[in-house]
């Protein structure tokens, strides 16, 4: 099976830049696996879609602000700016992370992360409030955190964070950026337009973007209609990003993601089952989730370990129904793994429709419904 099967033509003006407001006003592409039939609708009339009988499954994950901003010294002693991308959390204190440039940050290098001085973040409590000489910068306040490289792994690096007293999370998510995707060009506005309605749990690099076109009224339509929604949880890595680099994609190495799921919810969607009811997952990492903590009997199992599920055609699926998720990058895993879902003719199809009708592609794009 050849990388080159899953290629297809995009034009560049394709590519979504910005959020569609509101956000259940996006396009719908609904798509039978069965039939090959094709239908075009807004989001917001999946409510005409979903029967009392479905169970949506949600990723419960929070991107966090994952771009960090320092300054290391060089031997002349002057600062030089320097990016850390943290990837996952090691523990409390720790984190694996990308960072450049590379070749400066050697185990034993320090980094000094200063407060904007136009930022209103309350440092009261920390030790960082009081710092001497040449602790601030051209546009910038003291010296809010700092961090230390410990360690490499592979083309990483292992970093030590001291907040000073403060909370890590508040920190970063009041001083520096959430990431999006390298194909966006436009600044963000708003940062939460890149977080679901209903995420919960801080971990992710990237949103599970099928997810942004749910409002809460939405959902609220929904279960007033008997919708039942479930959640999981996948913490989305730096790697979701990285291209496919084989010529024969099962000779792919898939990266690892973290997933979680409840004793009490994977209880529930058992009895879904056996109930007969539809299992819709909303994006690929909802997929990931349940498709790796499932046997062969149907039967799912709760938990929480690293995955490196790869779903690609012939793949034999064992408790997904249903897919709501957007459309993907060419030659990705995850137009792979659609194309094991609805076979990759039909999604070749539909991809093809979606490009000559000029539905918008990729994170803040526009949606399709595989039943």
């Amino acid at each position: 099976m050849k990388l080159s099967d899953f290629d297809y033509h995009l034009p560049d003006e394709l590519i979504a830049q910005t959020p569609i407001e509101p956000r259940d006003h996006s396009r719908l592409l609904q798509l039978s696996k069965n039939d090959w039939n094709i239908e075009e609708s807004k989001f917001y009339n999946i409510l005409d879609e979903l029967w009392e009988n479905d169970v949506l499954v949600l990723n419960k994950t929070k991107v966090i602000n994952a771009r960090l901003h320092g300054y290391i010294k060089n031997i002349e002693g002057n600062e030089k700016e320097v990016e850390i991308f943290l990837h996952k959390q090691i523990n409390n204190n720790t984190w694996d992370c990308l960072v450049y440039p590379g070749k400066k940050l050697k185990p034993g290098k320090k980094i000094d992360f200063y407060l904007p001085t136009t930022s209103s973040f309350d440092v009261k409590g920390s030790t960082w409030n009081e710092v001497e000489g040449d602790g601030f910068r051209k546009n910038l306040g003291p010296v809010i955190m700092t961090a230390e490289i410990k360690d490499i792994s592979d083309s990483w690096r292992i970093v030590e964070f001291s907040k000073g007293g403060m909370d890590f999370m508040e920190i970063i998510e009041k001083l520096w950026e959430i990431p999006l995707p390298p194909y966006i060009k436009e600044k963000l506005e708003n940062s939460a337009r890149y977080q679901t309605v209903f995420n919960e749990i801080s971990g992710s690099v990237a949103a599970p973007t099928a997810g942004l076109h749910f409002t809460p009224e939405l959902i609220k339509k929904l279960e007033n209609q008997w919708v039942t929604f479930e959640k999981v949880l996948l913490h989305v890595g730096l790697w979701t990003f990285k291209n496919v680099e084989v010529d024969d994609v099962t000779n792919h190495n898939m990266h690892k993601e973290y997933i979680e799921l409840e004793s009490d919810v994977a209880e529930r969607l058992n009895k879904y089952k056996a109930q007969w009811k539809r299992v819709i997952a909303v994006w690929t990492t909802s997929i990931r989730v349940l498709e790796s903590f499932s046997d062969r009997t149907g039967l799912i199992t709760a938990g929480s370990m690293d995955t490196d599920i790869f779903i690609y055609p012939w793949y034999e699926w064992k408790f997904v129904d249903g897919i709501i998720t957007n459309f993907h990058l060419p030659k990705s895993t995850l137009v792979m793994l659609v194309s094991s879902f609805a076979w990759k003719e039909n999604i070749e199809n539909a991809y093809k429709y979606a490009v000559d009708n000029k539905f918008r592609f990729f994170s803040f794009w526009d949606a399709m419904f595989i039943k």
